[in-house]
């Protein structure tokens, strides 16, 4: 960020199964990230050019099929670059098994660009991405510290956690995901969930029914 304006933020469900897309844009440079575009790319390309931004790169929280059913499309039509953490490669190759399992349409995505690694910067300079396994091995969570705002995918929901009972999931790495990275973070945090509600990060670190500070 080259100055202290706040990130446009804008988040709304695609795809099958509802997943929350977030654009994340820098408001002087007008470059966006797009979070988890799971369906729905004309959608998403609206709502790009309806806030005059331009997408860079186009990251994933993880790699179940309702988090990047449209991201070829999304890349075939902006040239922005995918970003995903190594560890749900296996999940990423196996999308069409991913999407007969569910009954979805299957719409074949080109192989990740870039390998996402923990504490790494994110395009536009203005967040950073977390390595939170636990929903699945290569699960990440992006923070944005200007704003106070988490991208928390699937592993921490508004009273509740991500599912640990799919391919790769442990709960014991995710409830260390949720206690080690994401409660250390500022309790005043919004926090944008896979699907559903945002939620606040103290709320969930006090009362959350499945995992408290």
């Amino acid at each position: 960020m080259t100055n202290a304006a706040a990130l446009i933020r804008e988040t709304f469900p695609v795809g099958p199964l509802q997943c929350n897309c977030t654009i994340i844009g820098d408001p002087v440079s007008k470059k966006a990230l797009v979070i988890d575009p799971g369906g729905d790319h004309q959608l998403i390309l609206d709502r790009l050019d309806a806030l005059g931004l331009k997408v860079v790169s186009i990251i994933h929280t993880h790699a179940h099929l309702d988090h990047f059913l449209a991201s070829g499309e999304m890349k075939k039509a902006t040239g922005a670059t995918l970003h995903l953490h190594k560890e749900d490669q296996f999940l990423w190759d196996n999308l069409e098994m991913q999407c007969k399992l569910f009954g979805v349409p299957y719409v074949p995505v080109p192989a990740p660009d870039h390998w996402l690694s923990d504490d790494e910067e994110l395009a536009c300079g203005c967040g950073v991405a977390l390595h939170t396994p636990g929903h699945t091995p290569g699960s990440m969570s992006f923070w944005f510290p200007q704003d106070k705002l988490l991208i928390a995918g699937d592993t921490l929901f508004r009273g509740g956690i991500g599912r640990t009972d799919l391919w790769g999931g442990d709960y014991r790495q995710i409830e260390k995901s949720i206690r080690e990275r994401l409660y250390r973070l500022d309790e005043e945090a919004v926090v944008v969930t896979g699907h559903g509600a945002d939620t606040r990060l103290g709320d969930e670190m006090r009362s959350n029914p499945f995992i408290r500070a």
